[in-house]
Formats: structure tokens, C-alpha cells, sequence
């Protein structure tokens, strides 16, 4: 596929914390050090959580250094500039609302943590959480909330309205079928609205026009404290207030099931395996693999694997 000289594609992310910035940011960025700059992020919280951070990022472009750190505690540095745009928050969502409803935003990712999609052992949704319930009334009233399903319904819902086309929605966290979960959760959120004609096309057109790969996630990152800016001062000269550690492993296996474009991901990996379009749900979890064996890659339709020691500068 030829690399393309026209406005990139967009992979608008649901949470900047440091873990997104220290995995799926990178694996962008060292794409785009190849030269293909087909897609870029943004990125914003659906919270007011880390304002200093985002504030940070803000300043700095999107552009932050990241230290890895190898098993003998060797330290290195590499700039990460694959996030190009941090949408501030506000209480409506409305920058994440608009960015996620551009036709040209087709992937739309998130980490929230395993807490944040309210299910439980049964997969249901929770709503003894008070957050939940006020967003399925926000949503009902055509609102945005705080919780992932808020968020998306309300994007989902805009970008159905200006008809803006498919779009994947990626799961980043590190939890068993973790697209099949968000997507269950999902549509049991919308299916709680009022009943009405509007509540009836959303649940159809979020049906037909978005997919939820499953896939695993692998990287430590700590939270960062004062000594990771220090260290990056003391090594880089650079002055980072968005500065943050992470270990030298990395992986990421997706389900090879976007609807609407992805990134050239296999071109960083050692292995690429596709073996069929999804006809199945896939058998893997999302434990790290250093915890749980994942069965092998005869077992994974439709599953990419990307997996290495980051390259530094």
C-alpha cells in the first residue's frame, strides 16, 4: 500500500496516561520514523484527571521523552512525537466529540483501566456505580459522560449524524476479550437509553458500522515520579514535565478485524500472522504472557503480533 502525502488518518485515544504513551504511541511514532505518516494520534481525557500532564503535553506539541529501562538497568531515551494533538478537556467532551466524528478519525482507542467498564463475572453491566447510572441519564438526554460508554455513545451518536463512516474501536486494556467485553458493555449502555426511534438507529447503526478487535497488551510503566524528569535532564538536556519510564518488553497481538483502515503495524513486527477474517471469536486472553501461555499462533484467527525491544535514540 503506498505511503501517501495527503492529511493523515487520525487514532484518537481515550486517556493520556502513561501507559498509551509509553505502547501504542510508540509502535505509531517508529512507523512514522519509517516514513509512513499515513496516520497520526490525538489524544484527550474523558476526566479531568492529570491536568498537569495534558498541560505538559500541550505545551511540548504532544512530544514527550520516554526512558526504558532494561532487566540489567540500563537506561535509555527516545523523543515520542506520534501525538499530535491534545484535545483539552471539558465537561461536554466536545473537542473529543468533534475529533472522533471527522471522517478521517477511523480508529478510536482507550485505556480506562479494568474498573472502567462497570461489568461483572457475567459480563453485565453494573449499575450499582452512581457514575454509570448518571450517564446512561446524560446519554438519554443526548449528553456525554464520564464513564467509556458515555464517551463513546456521545461520539458515536455525532458521528452517525454527520455521517462520517465506520470507525474501529481499539481496546487497550489489559483484560480477557477485551473487545467482545467493551462491545457488549457498550451495547447494553445504549440499550438502558429511553426507548425512542433515536435510541433504535444508534444500537443499528453501532452495530453495522463499528468493530471491537480483541487483543493483549504488554508493557510496565510505572506512574512517574520527580527522579524520571531528572534523569531525562541529567541525560537528554531537555527540560520534560510529561516525561515517563517504561520497561525495555513490549507486545501487542491484535485481532486483525478493523473496519475502516489501520496503521501498517506488521511493518515494525519480527512475525506477522494472518491467518483468516474473523468467522469466530478468538481463543486468547489478555493475561501478559509472562503470567498466562498464550496458545499459539495456529490458534488465532486473524491475530497480529507485534513484538520487540524498541529501538532508542
Amino acid at each position: 500500500m503506498p505511503i501517501s502525502a495527503q492529511s493523515p488518518l487520525v487514532m484518537l485515544h481515550l486517556g493520556l496516561g502513561s501507559f498509551h504513551r509509553a505502547h501504542q504511541a510508540v509502535y505509531l511514532h517508529e512507523l512514522i520514523q519509517t516514513g509512513d505518516t499515513r496516520w497520526m494520534l490525538a489524544g484527550g481525557n474523558i476526566r479531568p484527571d492529570m491536568a498537569d500532564t495534558v498541560a505538559a503535553l500541550q505545551a511540548q506539541g504532544g512530544a514527550y521523552t520516554l526512558e526504558t529501562v532494561t532487566p540489567a538497568q540500563v537506561r535509555s531515551y527516545q523523543r515520542i512525537e506520534s501525538i499530535k494533538t491534545i484535545v483539552p478537556y471539558d465537561a461536554a467532551l466536545s473537542g473529543l466529540v468533534t475529533l472522533g466524528a471527522q471522517a478521517n478519525t477511523r480508529i478510536i482507542s482507550f485505556t480506562v483501566t479494568e474498573a472502567g467498564y462497570y461489568l461483572d463475572a457475567q459480563d453485565r453491566l453494573d449499575l450499582n456505580f452512581d457514575d454509570l447510572r448518571a450517564d446512561v441519564i446524560a446519554a438519554g438526554k443526548g449528553q456525554p459522560g464520564s464513564t467509556i460508554y458515555g464517551a463513546l455513545t456521545a461520539i458515536l451518536r455525532q458521528r452517525m449524524h454527520q455521517q462520517a463512516g465506520p470507525v474501529t474501536l481499539l481496546n487497550c486494556d489489559n483484560l480477557r476479550h477485551n473487545g467482545d467485553r467493551v462491545r457488549s458493555g457498550l451495547l447494553q449502555f445504549i440499550g438502558l437509553l429511553p426507548d425512542s426511534s433515536s435510541k433504535a438507529g444508534l444500537l443499528q447503526w453501532v452495530t453495522a458500522n463499528t468493530s471491537c478487535p480483541n487483543a493483549m497488551v504488554d508493557r510496565i510503566t510505572p506512574r512517574p515520579t520527580p527522579d524520571v524528569a531528572e534523569r531525562v535532564l541529567a541525560a537528554t538536556g531537555r527540560v520534560d514535565a510529561a516525561a515517563l519510564m517504561g520497561e525495555s518488553f513490549i507486545q501487542w497481538v491484535i485481532e486483525d478485524f478493523f473496519v475502516n483502515g489501520r496503521p501498517a503495524w506488521e511493518a515494525l513486527a519480527l512475525t506477522w500472522w494472518r491467518l483468516w477474517r474473523r468467522t469466530k471469536k478468538p481463543r486468547f486472553g489478555c493475561s501478559t504472557p509472562r503470567t498466562a501461555a498464550l496458545p499459539g499462533p495456529a490458534h488465532w484467527p486473524g491475530i497480529a503480533t507485534f513484538t520487540r525491544e524498541p529501538k532508542t535514540r
